[in-house]
C-alpha cells in the first residue's frame, strides 16, 4: 500500500518531502524566511520613535506610522511640550513622564539606524553595552539597528537582482535553444561581446556621474548577470526539443508558444532552480562589496559593507568588524544550506526507478 502511495505522489510533493528531510537546509529556510518577513516590521521593534503615546487625552503612534508608507511619522517636539528643535525625543519623554498622567510605550530596542551624534545621548565609538548591544560607529549611530535594517536591504537586493536576471536569462536562453540557427548564432556573438564589458569600471563611471541608488545598482548588474543563465537554458532547450514528446506536440499542431511554455520550459527549470539560492548568495556579496568600496548605496543607508569599512579603518573598534562579518557569514551559510538541500531534492537520480 505504501508503495502505491509513493508512486501516485506527484514529483513536486516528493521534492518537498525530500527537502524537508534535509534538516539543516529546511531549518535554514525557515529561519531566513522568518527573519526576512520580520525585517519588514523592524520599525515596530527597532526604532527611536514611540509605539504608542498618550498625551493630554490624545493618542499617537509614530512607530506604526513609520512602518506604513504614506502615513505621517513626524511629530515636532513642541507638540508634546518638549523644548527641543526638530522631532520629539521619545526616549527623553519617557523619562520625563514617569510620574505624570501622560505615558509612552517604546519599541523593544529604542534606537534607529540613522540617529547620530546630533542627538546628545549618542557617542562616537561606544563599546557594546546593555544600551547599545553592538556599540556605535564613527558618527554615533547604533550598530545593531543598522545591522538589522541592512539585513532586509541585502536580502531584498539579492532576491530582486536574481529574479530579474532569471527572467531575462531564461527568456533569451530558452529562445536561443528552441529556435537555433542564425537566431542562436546572432545572440551567441552578442553575448560574447556583452560579457566582455568591464562591470566594475562601469559601476565606477556611473557612480561618479549619477547618485547610486537601489534601482540603479539593480539595473547595472542586471546588464551582464543574466548571461550565465542563457548557457544553462540554451543547453536544456536543445536537449528537450529533440525528445519525442516535443515532436508529438508539433505533429498535433500546437503553437511554438504552447510548446515552449507548456512542455519544454517546465522540464528545463531544474538546473536553474537548484542554482537560485547560490545566485542570491552572489547578490549579497555584490552589494556588500560595492558598499565596502564606496560605490554602493548612498549613506546613511544601513549596509554591512559600510559598517565593515568603518571598522577596518579603525581596527581597534573590534565590534565594527566582528558584527558585519558574522552577520554576513551566518546569512550566507544558511542560504548555502538551503541551496544544497534544494539541489539534493531536485536531483533526478533520487526518483529514478533504474537506480
Amino acid at each position: 500500500m505504501s508503495n502505491q502511495i509513493n508512486i501516485s505522489e506527484s514529483i513536486n510533493k516528493k521534492r518537498w518531502r525530500k527537502f524537508k528531510s534535509i534538516k539543516r537546509g529546511y531549518y535554514s529556510f525557515i529561519i531566513i524566511i522568518s527573519l526576512y518577513m520580520l525585517s519588514f516590521l523592524l520599525p515596530l521593534f527597532i526604532n527611536s520613535k514611540a509605539l504608542l503615546i498618550q498625551y493630554e487625552g490624545n493618542y499617537y503612534s509614530p512607530a506604526f506610522n513609520d512602518a506604513v508608507p504614506g502615513l505621517n511619522a513626524y511629530y515636532d517636539g513642541n507638540k508634546f511640550g518638549q523644548d527641543l528643535p526638530g522631532e520629539a525625543n521619545y526616549r527623553q519623554l519617557q523619562q520625563e513622564w514617569i510620574n505624570t498622567e501622560n505615558w509612552i510605550i517604546m519599541p523593544i530596542y529604542p534606537f534607529n539606524p540613522y540617529e547620530d551624534i546630533t542627538n546628545n545621548e549618542n557617542k562616537m565609538y561606544e563599546s557594546p553595552s546593555l544600551t547599545h548591544w553592538f556599540g556605535t560607529d564613527d558618527t554615533g549611530r547604533d550598530v545593531f539597528a543598522r545591522m538589522c535594517y541592512a539585513f532586509n536591504i541585502s536580502i531584498s537586493f539579492a532576491f530582486l537582482l536574481t529574479v530579474v536576471n532569471y527572467i531575462i536569462g531564461i527568456s533569451i536562453g530558452g529562445t536561443m535553444g528552441y529556435y537555433g540557427g542564425k537566431f542562436d548564432l546572432f545572440f551567441q556573438r552578442l553575448i560574447e561581446i556583452w560579457s566582455s564589458l568591464p562591470l566594475l569600471f562601469v559601476v565606477i563611471i556611473i557612480s561618479s556621474i549619477l547618485k547610486p541608488s537601489f534601482a540603479l545598482l539593480i539595473f547595472i548588474y542586471t546588464m551582464v548577470n543574466w548571461i550565465f543563465l542563457t548557457y544553462y537554458m540554451r543547453a536544456e532547450f536543445y536537449r528537450e526539443k529533440s525528445k519525442d514528446y516535443v515532436s508529438a506536440a508539433i505533429s498535433m499542431g500546437q503553437s511554438n508558444t504552447k510548446i515552449i511554455f507548456r512542455h519544454i520550459l517546465p522540464n528545463s527549470l531544474v538546473p536553474v532552480i537548484t542554482y537560485f539560492p547560490f545566485s542570491v548568495v552572489g547578490g549579497i556579496i555584490i552589494l556588500v562589496s560595492l558598499d565596502f568600496l564606496g560605490f554602493g548605496l548612498p549613506p546613511p543607508t544601513p549596509s554591512w559593507g559600510q559598517i565593515l569599512y568603518v571598522g577596518l579603518a579603525n581596527i581597534t573598534k573590534w565590534w565594527m568588524v566582528f558584527s558585519p562579518i558574522m552577520a554576513e557569514f551566518l546569512t550566507l551559510l544558511c542560504i548555502v544550506f538551503i541551496g544544497e538541500a534544494v539541489r539534493e531534492a531536485f536531483d533526478p537520480k533520487i526518483y529514478s526507478r533504474l537506480r
